[in-house]
């Protein structure tokens, strides 16, 4: 399936503000979840495990929230390799 270069650049704008809070509030729980773990304080850092998973309180994501991590960054990776690929190379000068 072919994309012009406008539809891929709107499909990546459109995603990269939407995954910037789960990616960053998975990378920032799973980091710091993993120090209390090497300092012996995993019991009562639980809570953060709880979000890294998509537990957000009465709202209980966790059977879907790293599958929709999961499409959002491969989406992200593919339209962003994708304009990388279509990119002209600079044009030679002449002597």
């Amino acid at each position: 399936m072919a994309f012009n270069k406008l539809r891929l650049r709107q499909i990546h704008r459109w995603f990269a503000p939407i995954m910037v809070l789960p990616l960053l509030l998975t990378l920032i729980t799973g980091s710091l979840f993993q120090i209390a773990n090497l300092t012996g304080e995993t019991q009562q850092f639980l809570w953060l495990l709880n979000l890294h998973k998509g537990k957000f309180g009465a709202l209980d994501l966790t059977f879907i929230y790293p599958f929709l991590n999961a499409f959002g960054i491969l989406t992200l990776v593919v339209t962003g390799i994708t304009m990388w690929l279509q990119m002209r190379p600079p044009k030679k000068r002449k002597r």
